[in-house]
């Protein structure tokens, strides 16, 4: 067996969490105005497909 069980899930965890951070990371940059978004080469479509969380849990 390549990744044990335990890997597989730790793995699971971290990739949950990654995602969580993102989410929460957006919904920060959705606060500036679009001025700012567009200097980092962002749109609020972006971020708003990408999905956004208020709260990081």
């Amino acid at each position: 067996m390549a990744n044990s069980i335990f890997r597989n899930a730790y793995n699971r965890v971290i990739e949950a969490r990654e995602r969580q951070a993102n989410r929460y990371v957006n919904g920060a940059l959705m606060n500036l105005d679009d001025k700012t978004l567009a200097s980092m080469g962002l749109t609020r479509e972006e971020l708003r497909r990408k999905g956004t969380a208020a709260y990081i849990f």
